[in-house]
């Protein structure tokens, strides 16, 4: 897009700044090197002679303001900024394998995930998960969510951060130019120029309908995985909020279910994880019409009443909360599994749309209502049957959506193609419900 502001080039005491103002937004990037070089507003030259057998070297280092100083590393020592590799593997369990692979699979998966750690600004509890690089490297509720809860048997303290971090950004208002709505957990949180000029609302941005009941999720789940019951307590007025935001606000007309629609057209048309504009399709291929209430948000909806039923009565001495969790969550399983079961097709509606159809592709989101334990035992092995057949599994795992729908496209974005995260939830869904053959397929 063309730039609204001025672009500039300085050079001062060996340091380089390229930086870009708009009023008062104004970011900079600082370019410094170890060794002599001639500073000039295009680059950096060296004027070197290397003889036979001999070395030259010198390490070029790239730093960013975002409209604060950084203050310079002393005697050239890069600042740690508690991403120490060494100290974050030897945290994690160790693993022995007769398989070699194996431990080299696990240890990079370690390194790979290190270099999702960032500590978000105005957030000091630590470094939590980023939902991708490059383009992503920044909160995202549900992405940093996901993340934690797949870790948390290795590298439990991401989950604590996550947790933290998206407690203090909790919505407390109603704003339709951010979805935000009070209790509601955010979906994204950006930094760039078009929020500070509030040209995109992501500054933070609560279109999510499912971030909020997996904030519930990885809080329950957090601390039985690690005994540590204080958070709970230390987050219980943020919980309660979400707990209430998921019985009050997620339910927007009124039929018993967590739905989602887009208050500004700067947000998303699609606040589920499938959340490109065209993956809510009918079995023909058409597109269903807004407010949509996606099956697994149903059962991430379940799952957290359940957990927070758990949470009352255990840690907040709370029963008549969780009496009540728990009765709401036995209507609701009642309720869905009238409503978006598709008889003629042996499974469950992707969707529910707004003209109240049931929106009837076979997708992968079936797994996720396993992973939820909102299916009852006697439709559990139609599910697994589903995912695991050749319309659904692909050999590289269960894809988006099944091959034979109209809208079905294996390079689709999410119309085909295999998530891991995705296959993952799957799997743990198959296992709940005893399918372990199915489920080591996938892994």
């Amino acid at each position: 897009q063309p730039k609204k502001g001025q672009l500039y080039q300085t050079v001062k005491d060996s340091r380089l700044t390229l930086g870009y103002k708009r009023g008062t937004f104004n970011r900079e990037t600082f370019i410094t090197s170890t060794a002599s070089a001639l500073f000039e507003k295009d680059g950096l030259t060296f004027n070197i002679r290397i003889e036979p057998h001999s070395e030259w070297k010198t390490r070029v280092d790239v730093e960013i303001s975002l409209g604060r100083l950084i203050e310079r590393p002393v005697n050239g020592d890069r600042p740690q900024r508690g991403k120490d590799l060494t100290q974050w593997l030897k945290g994690a369990p160790s693993l022995r394998s007769e398989w070699e692979p194996m431990a080299r699979i696990y240890t990079k998966s370690l390194v790979d995930l290190a270099a999702l750690r960032f500590r978000a600004r105005a957030v000091d509890e630590g470094a939590l998960p980023a939902a991708g690089l490059p383009w992503f490297m920044s909160i995202f509720g549900r992405d940093s969510i996901l993340t934690s809860f797949q870790a948390l048997p290795f590298v439990p303290d991401l989950a604590r951060s996550t947790l933290q971090a998206l407690a203090r950004w909790q919505g407390t208002r109603v704003d339709p130019f951010r979805d935000e709505e009070p209790g509601k957990i955010l979906h994204e949180l950006r930094y760039g120029e078009l929020t500070a000029f509030e040209e995109r609302p992501h500054s933070p941005y609560y279109g999510a309908a499912d971030s909020t009941p997996l904030f519930i999720v990885l809080l329950d789940e957090y601390s039985r995985w690690t005994g540590d019951k204080q958070i709970v307590r230390d987050l219980e007025v943020e919980a309660r909020a979400a707990l209430n935001w998921i019985e009050q606000y997620g339910d927007h007309n009124g039929d018993g279910y967590i739905d989602y629609k887009r208050a500004m057209d700067t947000g998303l048309d699609n606040q589920c994880w499938k959340d490109s504009w065209n993956s809510i399709l009918f079995a023909d291929g058409t597109n269903s019409i807004l407010p949509r209430s996606t099956c697994e948000i149903q059962g991430y909806a379940y799952d957290a009443r359940v957990r927070g039923a758990r949470m009352a009565r255990e840690i907040w001495h709370d029963p008549d909360l969780a009496s009540s969790l728990e009765q709401s969550a036995i209507a609701l399983k009642d309720r869905f599994n009238r409503d978006f079961w598709v008889p003629e097709r042996g499974c469950y509606a992707l969707a529910i749309d707004g003209n109240g159809r049931r929106v009837d592709s076979i997708t992968s989101n079936i797994g996720h209502l396993l992973w939820s334990g909102i299916v009852p035992e006697e439709r559990a092995a139609r599910c697994a049957e589903l995912l695991m057949s050749d319309a659904l599994f692909s050999g590289w795992g269960v894809r988006t959506m099944a091959e034979g729908e109209g809208g079905y496209n294996p390079i689709g974005y999410h119309l085909g193609t295999v998530w891991p995260h995705d296959n993952s939830i799957i799997a743990w869904g198959l296992t709940r419900y005893g399918f372990r053959k199915e489920a080591a397929r996938i892994a």
